[in-house]
């Protein structure tokens, strides 16, 4: 069959020739909205109608039209301010705006408590009342009811902790004073409460990794450095409650404020804003699956490589995270409502939309699978072919794009799919897969249809009550379009597989033709998953409309029987609660990993050592590392406050305020140190600029004064919520509540002993300055005890992290994932971090992983600037990694025990995946081993594919032995589809880091091998 040239030219040589554009059926779909069988023309490829209010990119054009253009140089002034207030009303009344507003107005309230006598006076007559602005701005109300709910219990923890460690450091220097040893009182409160105290706030602020908790610590630290340090009490060695009274009703207006704000004005729901989400995660999934599907089935990857579908996966992350964050918040919201059980089974319904995701993941990786597969089988010579029929593939090694066009149902109820070549002849991967395409391609595409079209009416309605909008047919049309589908596949494979091959075939050639059937079988698995997930996923949108709409409302409060033990059951949440649990995240996997010595003989002396090493293992964890060094920092820097001879210059200089700086800034790491101590430095500058302008300006005005703050404040906190630069915006509030309120404070009278400072004719270029240089001296502190005291380099807790997660990952398949479905022969029990179903611990180990990539950006050493961009790319690889680990452990937890006809394949390819597992591992080891050293390494590296073409061929040739037996179903090789895709994936992502760790640390060569020392 030829075809014509478009312009009457000769026609093309017969190997050259094009065939004829693949046309893909129509077939029955289901009508999800009333279970109609249709059968007419569809696409997946409709403009997405987004229910979120987002506009589609693509509709707008990328240059401006030359008529806008003449008209926009053409503008007058009254056209340009027009446009300049019609785009700040946008951004007044989009969200950021808002939060932005009620953040300032609660600000603008808290300056009250400094700058109306009325509500000052209420505070006492000493100073510390722009600590009230601190805690709004520390616990901002731009946060939903759930959120302020948690900030406020937050709060108070944070000021009961404070209270306790300063009425105990009063209550001990009392006692020892009442026993003339003062002096030794002043050392059990440095080094117990100063250094205990702080050095527990920074453990636990280390431990919670929440800005929540962040701030709850950083106002605890206020508060205990300002009772132990500043106050005269503890020096003194009397009882003085008027402070910590104070910092009370300080806490209590603050929040009073901040809440007042959030609940009052625009008031946002936890509950409502999780709707909110499912709504946009959806609306992402169901374009990832009509993306995915119709790549596949035109066998081009262009779609997939799109950047927009890069964006599409970016926007689907950061929304299901933003779910997350959200149901969190809304646990508190129905804690106080009495309606834990509706939060219970939305925990589910989250549950359930993580299963779509990573069946949309399944999705991508198998059509990404099938271009590679297609670009491998064309690159080689293609054995000749009869020119009898036509090929699929395209001259230039492509499958064509589908072409849908109607056909009547007479037509298509005689049409008989196109046989491959006949059994003599080898076929093309590309052949095979268009066969494929012809046979399952149209149930494939009716089915992702249908999923699409539930998916985009699921499942809530318009904001802002977003109720739940649920059709009773979908879930019958699910079914049926799922079984439709379900029939379709295993005919198609059936039909796929009664094609021979030659039994002189090679293995590449055999292995070839079972890849093409796993990377088919697994995408059709793959949408079939997500089909049975949907159909869970109505079932619980169900139950929880069932839940909602129940009258009366059931409500309860079993949550504060917290000593019952039903109080005590597992809720939805803790599948989502960080793996924070007796040691961090990398701690926990390093010791996991760590081999130990075999000890064949007890020595008295060894055994002490042992015990004592074993002791000390608590104190060897980064955490409580961390926690040793802010407290030994803490009691050096505080000492000065007890000294007599220091005090006048601690005061003077305001040393509370650089140790309060010492606390912020000394993090976990040096990177995070570095980070954190020029934001510091910058904001302590902002702010002071601030508070000089503001307070010339204002003149002793307190409205002028408050109205000034109140624009300040608009910027700083567009910093803290738009820019998302927490730290630097508080940084600049902090500085200029310091200066400027404080000054407003000293000129109303309060009683303080700040004459230094100018008293009630404050000197505000003295009251900066004093700031500024407790600032930069606790900054400069803090940078110093990082890199002095047990110095955590975030570069090498990257270096060694990346060697334990590897090491890990080949431990993990060297045991071989699917042994999990067989009971051991030995009896013993398998060790936990030989499972697969580790997976999910190893995935947020690598965000901790990519967390210390940050940090270490901002580490300087003399060998250079740390490489960002190859370790970015070596954490992606790494998680494209751990990305083909879930997909495998999704299939294995399906069923956990093997079927006959798995277990018998599990026997008969044991020799393969053995070999297989082992080179994986082995790869797995030199990668841990090149990082772990720094050093390059070697080019000779055993090769994956050829043992992984004998696994392929051994299961080609178990179809060929075993067909009349009947054992073995098409379900049951989708495990080994899935491995088989699985194994190729992990062994290319492998290579692409062999690549990159080749351009960190270069080749190996013979000055790398030299032996030195002799």
């Amino acid at each position: 069959m030829s075809s014509p040239g478009s312009n009457g030219s000769p026609s093309p040589p017969p190997a050259l020739r094009r065939g004829p554009k693949r046309v893909l059926r129509q077939a029955t779909w289901i009508l999800p909205q009333t279970g109609e069988r249709v059968r007419r023309a569809f696409t997946l490829n409709a403009p997405f109608r987004r229910r979120s209010g987002t506009s589609n990119g693509e509709l707008e054009p990328l240059l401006p039209r030359s008529s806008s253009s003449r008209r926009r140089r053409t503008k007058t002034v009254y056209g340009l301010t027009s446009e300049f207030l019609g785009t700040a009303y946008k951004f007044i009344t989009s969200p950021n705006g808002i939060a932005i507003l009620k953040c300032s107005i609660a600000y603008l309230l808290a300056s009250l408590a400094t700058l109306t006598p009325t509500i000052s006076g209420l505070l006492g007559h000493n100073d510390g009342k722009h600590m009230v602005a601190t805690v709004v701005v520390y616990f901002h109300p731009a946060r939903t009811a759930g959120s302020m709910i948690e900030a406020t219990l937050l709060a108070v923890v944070a000021y009961c902790y404070s209270a306790a460690v300063a009425f105990a450091s009063m209550a001990v220097t009392v006692a020892f004073r009442s026993q003339g040893l003062l002096h030794i009182g002043h050392m059990l409160v440095l080094v117990v409460f100063c250094g205990g105290g702080l050095g527990f706030v920074g453990w636990l602020k280390q431990r919670m990794s929440s800005p929540l908790v962040n701030v709850a610590c950083s106002l605890a630290s206020l508060t205990i450095i300002t009772a132990l340090t500043k106050e005269g009490p503890v020096q003194l060695g009397n009882f003085n409650y008027e402070k910590i009274s104070q910092v009370l009703r300080i806490v209590l207006m603050g929040i009073c404020a901040a809440t007042g704000v959030s609940l009052l004005i625009k008031p946002q729901s936890a509950r409502f804003e999780v709707r909110k989400d499912l709504v946009q995660v959806t609306d992402h999934l169901e374009e990832m699956l009509a993306r995915s599907t119709t790549a596949f089935l035109a066998g081009s990857e262009d779609e997939l490589k799109t950047e927009e579908f890069a964006h599409l996966s970016d926007k689907y992350r950061d929304s299901f995270n933003l779910l997350l964050k959200n149901y969190r918040e809304a646990r508190f919201e129905h804690y106080i409502l009495g309606t834990e059980s509706v939060h219970k089974v939305t925990g589910r319904l989250i549950k359930c939309i993580e299963s779509l995701g990573h069946s949309a993941a399944g999705l991508r990786s198998a059509a990404t699978t099938q271009f590679a597969v297609i670009s491998q089988g064309n690159t080689g010579p293609q054995p000749r072919r009869p020119m009898t029929g036509y090929s699929f593939l395209e001259p230039n090694g492509e499958l064509p794009s589908i072409f849908e066009e109607p056909e009547d149902s007479d037509g298509l109820e005689n049409e008989q799919p196109r046989p491959l070549p006949s059994p003599g002849y080898t076929s093309n991967p590309a052949d095979i897969f268009s066969f494929f395409i012809a046979q399952l391609g149209p149930s494939m595409k009716s089915l992702a249809y249908t999923l699409k079209e539930v998916l985009h009416e699921l499942p809530f309605g318009p904001g802002p009550e977003y109720d739940i909008v649920f059709n009773c047919n979908f879930r019958r049309s699910l079914l049926v379009a799922k079984n439709l589908f379900a029939d379709s596949r295993k005919e198609a494979l059936e039909r796929l597989y009664r094609q021979k091959v030659r039994a002189s075939t090679s293995h590449e050639v055999i292995a070839d033709y079972e890849e093409v059937g796993a990377a088919c079988g697994y995408f059709g698995s793959s949408l079939q998953d997500f089909a049975e997930d949907m159909v869970q996923y109505l079932d619980i949108l169900a139950e929880l409309k069932k839940e909602l709409e129940t009258q009366p409302r059931r409500r309860s409060w079993h949550w504060l029987n917290f000593w019952h033990p039903r109080s005590r059951s597992h809720s939805a949440c803790e599948h989502y609660k960080q793996l924070l649990a007796d040691e961090g995240p990398a701690r926990r996997l390093s010791v996991a990993g760590r081999p130990r010595p075999l000890v064949t003989q007890v020595v008295p002396a060894k055994m002490i050592s042992s015990i004592l090493w074993k002791a000390y293992k608590f104190v060897r964890r980064d955490d409580v590392r961390y926690a040793i060094k802010v407290g030994i920092g803490a009691i050096l820097y505080a000492m000065f406050s007890f000294i007599p001879e220091t005090r006048p210059y601690y005061a003077h200089w305001r040393g509370e305020w650089g140790l309060l700086s010492y606390m912020l800034v000394c993090s976990m790491t040096i990177g995070a140190s570095n980070t954190t101590g020029l934001q510091r430095v910058w904001g302590t500058g902002l702010g002071a600029v601030f508070a000089i302008l503001a307070w010339i300006v204002a003149d002793d005005n307190p409205w002028v004064l408050g109205f000034i703050g109140w624009l300040a404040s608009l910027a700083c906190f567009h910093i803290i919520l738009v820019l998302k630069k927490g730290p630097l915006g508080r940084f600049v509030f902090l500085t200029y509540n310091l200066s400027a309120l404080y000054a407003y404070s000293l000129s109303a009278k309060d009683d303080d002993d700040d004459d230094d400072e100018g008293g009630i004719d404050p000197a505000i270029w003295e009251i900066v300055l004093h700031r500024v240089v407790a600032v930069l001296i606790g900054c400069l502190w803090g940078l110093v005890v990082s890199r002095l005291i047990y110095p955590i380099s975030a570069r090498r807790n990257l270096r060694d992290g990346l060697a334990v997660l590897w090491l890990r990952m080949g431990l993990i398949w060297k045991r071989d994932p699917l042994t999990i479905l067989v009971e051991g022969d030995d009896g013993r029990p398998r060790a936990a971090y030989m499972d697969i179903r580790e997976a999910i611990g190893l995935q947020r180990f690598l965000t901790h992983l990519e967390g210390l990539r940050g940090s270490a950006r901002h580490e300087f050493e003399l060998r250079g600037p740390f490489p960002d961009r190859l370790m970015n790319s070596v954490l992606d690889a790494t998680s494209r990694m751990l990305a083909a680990f879930h997909a495998m452990n999704v299939v294995i937890v399906k069923e956990l025990k093997a079927s006959p006809g798995e277990a018998e394949l599990l026997r008969f390819t044991q020799a393969e995946r053995v070999k297989l597992s082992a080179r994986i591992s082995h790869l797995f080891s030199v990668l841990a081993s090149s990082v772990k050293l720094e050093y390059p390494m070697n080019d000779a590296l055993p090769d994956v594919e050829h043992v992984r073409d004998r696994f392929l061929a051994k299961i080609f040739e178990y179809r060929e032995q075993n067909s009349a037996k009947k054992v073995a179903t098409e379900e049951d090789f989708e495990l080994f589809y899935a491995y088989a895709l699985v194994t190729k994936q992990i062994a290319d992502e492998i290579k692409v880091v062999f690549r990159l760790i080749e351009q960190l640390y270069g080749k190996l060569d013979e000055d790398s091998l030299i032996l030195r020392g002799y």
